[in-house]
């Protein structure tokens, strides 16, 4: 009877303190707010797009209220760590390099990378439309890239500063190429339809909003679609590495929002295709 007694209450113990270690009514989310349609600023001052849709998505399915705040991209990692908020949410990829100071949620998104040059360069023609995981370059992606290499050789090319696309941007180009790194995507953007810079290398999303726009008409698209490398699985939360309580809650929120096709709803809102993960980790 002691024997059982003693392990109702370790039981319920051990249930208490599952319930305490979520005990959250509030979840704080940076986003930088200048990477559309990732994050970004609307008319009204609001931070809107597809970061933010799927935090509140995945903070009612955790039933906390959602609060999102901007953060400039140089320093969103180390307010974290401080915590000056709970959680990431901009278009982070999940790298190795960031798994040591931070943790990371399962992926809740996908994409890709490219170069954008000036049109007026009148470069030589590439394929747009094919792709490289830097994950695995054999030589046929590696005959591809020396020929970008030598097509760029001599350009200044931008890129958003402390972003993993600085770091494969450099490694690709930094021996033939000017690299000049922004504090913001939108910066970047006003050199480039300026003609201060040749091109850059962003989120493929991101440059899309860009292009599409009156500022991007003398600007397209150049060379393959670049994945893999040091840009690593895909995109997710990071969390503080001692938060596993929320990093528990938010993988299983995002499983489920995989599961019944609400993150496929949302990338098509915002992207205009499918960009969820797969519903197996």
């Amino acid at each position: 009877m002691l024997k059982s007694m003693l392990l109702v209450a370790l039981i319920t113990l051990t249930g208490q303190t599952a319930v305490q270690s979520m005990d959250r009514k509030v979840l704080t989310i940076a986003t930088e707010g200048a990477s559309p349609p990732w994050d970004m600023i609307d008319t009204e001052g609001k931070l809107v797009g597809y970061d933010i849709d799927v935090g509140t998505e995945l903070c009612r399915r955790i039933a906390v209220e959602c609060q999102f705040v901007s953060q400039d991209w140089d320093g969103i990692i180390p307010a974290l760590m401080v915590g000056k908020y709970d959680a990431i949410m901009s278009g982070m990829a999940i790298t190795e390099k960031r798994r040591k100071s931070i943790a990371f949620s399962r992926p809740y998104a996908g994409g890709f990378n490219q170069l954008v040059m000036r049109r007026d360069l009148q470069l030589p023609a590439t394929d747009t439309k094919s792709k490289i995981n830097l994950t695995s370059v054999g030589a046929e992606q590696q005959a591809i890239l020396g020929q970008l290499q030598s097509a760029l050789s001599g350009k200044t090319l931008g890129v958003l500063r402390s972003s993993n696309s600085e770091a494969v941007l450099s490694e690709l180009f930094g021996q033939v190429a000017t690299i000049r790194s922004y504090d913001t995507q939108d910066n970047l953007h006003l050199d480039l339809a300026a003609g201060r810079i040749d091109g850059g290398l962003a989120d493929y999303f991101t440059w899309k909003t860009f292009l599409d726009g009156k500022d991007g008409e003398t600007a397209a698209f150049y060379g393959p679609e670049l994945s893999g490398g040091l840009w690593g699985p895909g995109v997710g939360v990071g969390i503080r590495k001692e938060d596993t309580d929320l990093l528990a809650a938010l993988d299983k929120a995002i499983d489920d929002s995989v599961s019944d096709g609400t993150l496929k709803a949302l990338s098509l809102k915002w992207f205009g295709i499918d960009i969820s993960p797969s519903a197996t980790p």
